[in-house]
């Protein structure tokens, strides 16, 4: 049986980190083996150097953390961080356009950042499931689905409220059964993890990761 820790994005996202904390963070990810490490652009580099040659990918956040810039901005970061050494970007959807129901607006914005790196990175993308209604939340993932990224991502941990079950529910009735589902924001134990998963989450952003892991470890025996 594969450890949760594979499907898990090791995330250090405060304002307040520094390169001694991420380079700490690069160590316990090659030990706990995590999907990858997630960080802020400018630790990209860093990250990318410590973890060549390993399975750890290197995940960093694109319009984050309100999605209010424009597409060619996001473009821009997400090109700058995959030429960093980024193998994953977290970009955050356009909110205001979604609450507005600009839909072709919000579609245009992900498809630029996903041209920007076809190919070259996963591209999993941010909708902010606390500000969004249900009706909301299914329709910015079908969008999602729809300009070719790769994950739809629940929450940047900055918002009103995390990942929650019922969220969860509708992001895959609406993207169906197999595109991936990243839950994030308020995932700090094992059980909530496994009831993400049972509610059809394929992904983690956690920065209790290590925590998450050893209780599935005591919980296996």
């Amino acid at each position: 049986m594969n450890s949760i820790a594979k499907l898990i994005d090791y995330t250090l996202l405060k304002a307040t980190a520094i390169s001694e904390d991420v380079e700490g963070m690069c160590r316990e990810a090659l030990d706990y083996k995590f999907a990858s490490i997630c960080i802020q652009p400018v630790f990209v580099e860093l990250c990318a150097r410590l973890l060549a040659g390993s399975e750890v990918g290197v995940t960093t956040v694109i319009g984050f953390p309100f999605g209010a810039t424009k597409p060619e901005t996001k473009a821009f970061e997400a090109t700058q961080a995959v030429s960093d050494g980024a193998t994953e970007v977290d970009m955050v959807m356009n909110i205001g356009e979604m609450l507005s129901g600009n839909l072709d607006v919000v579609q245009k914005d992900i498809e630029t950042v996903v041209k920007a790196v076809a190919g070259r990175a996963v591209v999993k993308v941010i909708i902010e499931t606390a500000f969004l209604s249900p009706e909301q939340i299914a329709a910015a993932s079908k969008i999602v689905k729809a300009s070719g990224a790769d994950f739809v991502k629940t929450s940047t941990g900055y918002g009103p409220g995390g990942a929650k079950i019922e969220d969860i529910r509708i992001i895959r009735e609406a993207v169906g059964p197999d595109f991936g589902i990243k839950a994030s924001g308020g995932i700090s134990s094992y059980q909530t993890a496994k009831e993400m998963m049972a509610a059809g989450a394929t992904r983690f952003g956690a920065s209790a990761a290590i925590k998450i892991v050893q209780e599935e470890k005591a919980s296996l025996g």
